[in-house]
């Protein structure tokens, strides 16, 4: 069994997957442990449906339908209008990294737009996890929720499993909502793709780079 240290290293995004279904009993599993992630207050500000099979496939053309006309309008900031310029580097970096690894060139803008709609295609993961949040709650709920996904990720490493993350599904939440049937009250954050990856694809195997500790962290009183 891998150590959490392991699978923390291990886990990336994955873009290509295997045809191979995910057993409900290891989704219920990985969903009731990550149920124990922190939240302040013992709050559990979560919410996740999952789709799979024919719910799944219905849910793809839906959105595929709506993407036809163009994307929605995002209720948040996905990233920031005025990203600074370190930010904006390591993003273009990993966005070149992924184009690189699929042999995509910057000026082939249509096969570029081709692997972003990729994306609502969960990238060909048979289980699909949608999180939503209560309206209500503020940047510390939001926390909260991001640490209940990561420790959804991790314990699906600990299970051979793979996943990506994707804030890209902020950008058809209308359509989701719907399907969904999400209360008002409620607002989708994004979507997660899990099943398990196909290790041989080009797109798996790149690794985004990651500041070293001197780059992100300080030390006081300690020698």
């Amino acid at each position: 069994m891998l150590s959490v240290s392991q699978a923390v290293r291990q886990r990336h995004s994955v873009r290509a997957f295997l045809p191979r279904p995910v057993g409900r009993a290891d989704i219920e599993a990985i969903l009731e442990i990550a149920s124990r992630a922190p939240s302040g207050g013992n709050l559990q500000p979560w919410h996740v449906d999952v789709l799979a099979g024919n719910a799944l496939e219905e849910l793809r053309r839906r959105v595929r339908d709506r993407l036809s006309q163009g994307l929605d309008q995002t209720e948040f900031h996905v990233y920031p209008p005025e990203l600074d310029e370190t930010h904006a580097a390591r993003r273009r970096a990993g966005g070149e990294a992924l184009y690189a690894a699929i042999g995509v060139g910057r000026e082939d803008k249509p096969a570029r737009w081709s692997q972003f709609l990729r994306n609502y295609e969960l990238f060909g993961a048979p289980v699909g996890l949608f999180f939503s949040i209560d309206r209500g709650f503020d940047r510390p709920q939001w926390a909260h929720l991001g640490m209940f996904i990561q420790t959804i990720m991790l314990l699906a490493e600990e299970r051979g499993l793979g996943t990506c993350a994707q804030e890209s599904w902020a950008a058809a939440h209308a359509t989701v909502s719907e399907f969904l049937e999400l209360p008002p009250d409620r607002i989708l954050y994004c979507g997660l793709a899990l099943g398990y990856p196909d290790r041989e694809h080009p797109i798996n195997r790149f690794r985004t780079e990651r500041e070293p500790l001197s780059g992100f962290a300080r030390f006081r009183g300690m020698g």
